[in-house]
Order: C-alpha cells, then sequence, then structure tokens
C-alpha cells in the first residue's frame, strides 16, 4: 500500500498535472479563436470517456473533466467525433437558419485554418510565457565559454580546437557560456556542428562532427549525446549569475525555443537516415517517470519540463498527419488552393489512416516504454 502510494504521488500526480496544464492550454487556444470567429461549440473536455463533473455555459457549451486524462479535445457542434474527424452531414443540413452559419463546416477556410493552428500556437504562447518568466526571474547561472583541455586523439583536436580558445557561437546560436556549448555539442550527435570562435583576437570558423556517445543522467536514464573531447576546470569563483532584461530576455526566449524546435526536427529526421535510436523515443509512462524524476528537482524545475513538453506537443500537433492539427490544416490547405474541400470520402480515408498511425506509434512508445526501459530487452 505505502509503494503504491509512493508511485501515485511520485510519479502519476506529476505527470497528470504537467499533462492537463499542457492540454488546457492548448485547447483554450481552439476555443477562443472558435470563439471569436462565432463557432458553435458543444463541448470543452479535459480527458475522454464518461464525463465524471461538468457544467453547460450561457452558450451552451459543456465544460467537462472526463474519466481518462490522457489528453481533451475542444467539439464544435456538428462534428462526428471529438476528434473532428468528420461532419454529421444530416445535422448540418438540417440546421436551422440561426445556427447554420455558427456550424465549423460553414466557415471560411481561413477562419477554420486558424481555429486549427491555435491550439499549437498557444502551446509555443505557454512554452515562450515560461521560459521568458524563469530567465526574468532566476536569471541564470553561467561559465566564461573558454575551453581548458583539448583531449589528445580527439574530434576537438582533429578539427583544430585549441586551449583558450573563446567559443563565440554554435550552429548559428550565441554562446553565452561554457554550458551553452556542451549543451549545443551534446545535442548533435554524429551530426555536423559550425563553431565560430575567438583565438589570439582573432574570430575563426570550423566544423566538426560530435562522436555519439551513451551516458547516465542523475536518475540512472540513459542518453545519447555528442562528445567532442574537450573540458573545463570550474572553480566558484568561475560561476557568476547572469540577469538580462526585460527585451534582451525577449530575444534570449525565442532562440531557446528556435534551438528546442531545430534540435527537436534533427532528432526525427535522424531516423530517416538511420541515426535514430528508439530508445529515446518516449511514450507516457516514460513522460510520467521523467515528470516524477523533475519533481524531485522541485517546482520550478518541474515548470520547466511543463514548458519543454508543451512545445514539444505543440510542434507533434502540426505534423501532417490527418486525426492530428496538422492533418486538418492540411485538408484546409488543399482546400484553399483548390477553391473546394476535399471529399468526405477522402478526408475520412486520411482520418483513418491517421488513426492507424497515432495508434501505432502510442502502442510502440508504451513497449519502449517498459520493455527498453525497465526490463533492458533487445539492448
Amino acid at each position: 500500500m505505502f509503494d503504491f502510494l509512493f508511485w501515485l504521488l511520485s510519479y502519476v500526480v506529476p505527470f497528470l498535472a504537467v499533462l492537463t496544464v499542457i492540454v488546457f492550454v492548448h485547447e483554450m487556444g481552439h476555443y477562443l479563436v472558435a470563439r471569436w470567429n462565432g463557432v458553435a461549440i458543444e463541448a470543452f473536455s479535459i480527458g475522454f470517456g464518461r464525463e465524471l463533473v461538468g457544467w453547460t455555459d450561457k452558450q451552451g457549451t459543456r465544460w467537462k473533466i472526463s474519466a481518462i486524462p490522457l489528453g481533451g479535445y475542444v467539439r464544435f457542434v456538428g462534428d462526428m467525433n471529438a476528434a473532428s474527424g468528420g461532419v454529421d452531414e444530416e445535422l448540418v443540413a438540417k440546421a436551422d437558419p440561426d445556427l447554420a452559419p455558427r456550424l465549423f463546416v460553414n466557415k471560411s477556410v481561413w477562419q477554420r485554418i486558424a481555429i486549427v493552428i491555435a491550439g499549437p500556437v498557444a502551446n509555443v504562447l505557454l512554452t515562450f510565457l515560461i521560459l521568458y518568466a524563469l530567465l526574468l526571474g532566476y536569471g541564470r547561472y553561467t561559465i566564461a565559454p573558454v575551453i581548458g583541455e583539448v583531449l589528445p586523439g580527439s574530434v576537438a583536436e582533429s578539427a583544430g580546437l585549441e586551449s583558450g580558445d573563446t567559443i563565440l557561437a554554435v550552429d548559428g546560436y550565441e554562446v553565452r557560456g561554457f554550458e551553452d556549448f556542451q549543451r549545443l555539442v551534446a545535442t548533435a550527435p554524429e551530426r555536423s556542428v559550425h563553431i565560430l570562435l575567438e583565438r589570439d583576437g582573432r574570430e575563426q570558423a570550423l566544423t566538426l562532427t560530435p562522436e555519439a556517445a551513451v551516458i547516465e543522467d542523475r536518475f540512472g536514464n540513459e542518453q545519447r549525446v555528442g562528445r567532442i573531447g574537450v573540458s573545463r576546470d570550474v572553480s566558484e569563483s568561475d560561476v557568476s549569475l547572469y540577469r538580462p532584461g526585460p527585451v534582451e530576455a525577449v530575444g534570449m526566449t525565442f532562440e531557446e525555443i528556435r534551438f528546442i524546435i531545430q534540435r527537436t526536427a534533427e532528432f526525427i529526421g535522424d531516423f530517416f537516415v538511420g541515426r535514430g535510436d528508439v530508445e529515446q523515443l518516449g511514450g507516457p509512462v516514460k513522460v510520467a517517470r521523467v515528470s516524477g524524476e523533475v519533481a524531485t528537482l522541485g517546482v520550478v524545475a518541474l515548470i520547466n519540463l511543463t514548458a519543454l513538453l508543451s512545445l514539444n506537443i505543440g510542434i507533434f500537433n502540426l505534423l501532417p498527419v490527418p486525426m492530428l492539427d496538422g492533418g486538418h490544416l492540411l485538408y484546409y490547405l488543399v482546400e484553399a488552393l483548390r477553391g473546394r474541400p476535399l471529399s468526405m470520402r477522402v478526408q475520412e480515408m486520411g482520418f483513418r489512416f491517421g488513426f492507424a498511425l497515432v495508434m501505432a506509434l502510442m502502442v510502440f512508445t508504451l513497449f519502449n516504454d517498459t520493455v527498453f526501459d525497465y526490463f533492458g530487452i533487445l539492448r
């Protein structure tokens, strides 16, 4: 009984807290833009399945919390299901003159595009607000980006890096501290990176490819990272707290978001060129475990994790897969180009394909979480 309570409080509660915030913000993006465009909304749900508690507002929208807390949805009047995977043609055909203009399907294609894209945009906005607030509120501890030692025979030595070099930028990202340099290299295993450095008062540029290495984090999780063979001794006096101003923090936050998006895209791209590591993919179980582990580091760390997951969920939802926001967006963009929507048969086929693809991915990541991570099979 004690073990179950520990598991519940340590993993499930932090995971559900993080997921609920992200889902609420995502669906609220859809809801607000739909409401601004005069769309009739049937339901706003956190979770799927049977309703646990709910109420109906003055506009007739049912707000509810449902039994399966692994997502959520906004359902417009006239949708066949919670995933907006089709239109109830009979209801649309028989809609009275007051309701017809308020149906989502009867809105212009550009209004529908705005409503669909609003969910992922809301996730990106949440990420920006969290990272910006943390940067302003806490600043960041930093170490001068100067190389201390270059290991003999390493990638760094072969590329021409030397002790005393000051790193200015990596792949176009400004390096403000040695920790930036480490992170930019670590997130590019076996991928070419471009380094701008200063040596003897002159700027130089070079390109190298970090070797892939597997390391364990403080929680014992294995991660695949890039290594080039440089190090730096750090004393307490080398560490300083940097607090950017409000304007500078905006640029730094946008740069951080751009970095996460780029590295996420590269991570996905690795699977198409044979560099990907399936063990790095994670589903609900892995996210729950990571949420629990991060929660032990404090509320600020958990809030930061919320920002990162929000951004990744926003990006994932923009993939052009029917059933996801990106799939709907693809349909509407095709409609805008053709001047008429795709047939319901084509849309239904796409929805079924998208549903199968998403379910296959969920099953794979769940298998990956439980089998690879917990039992070590296929390692």
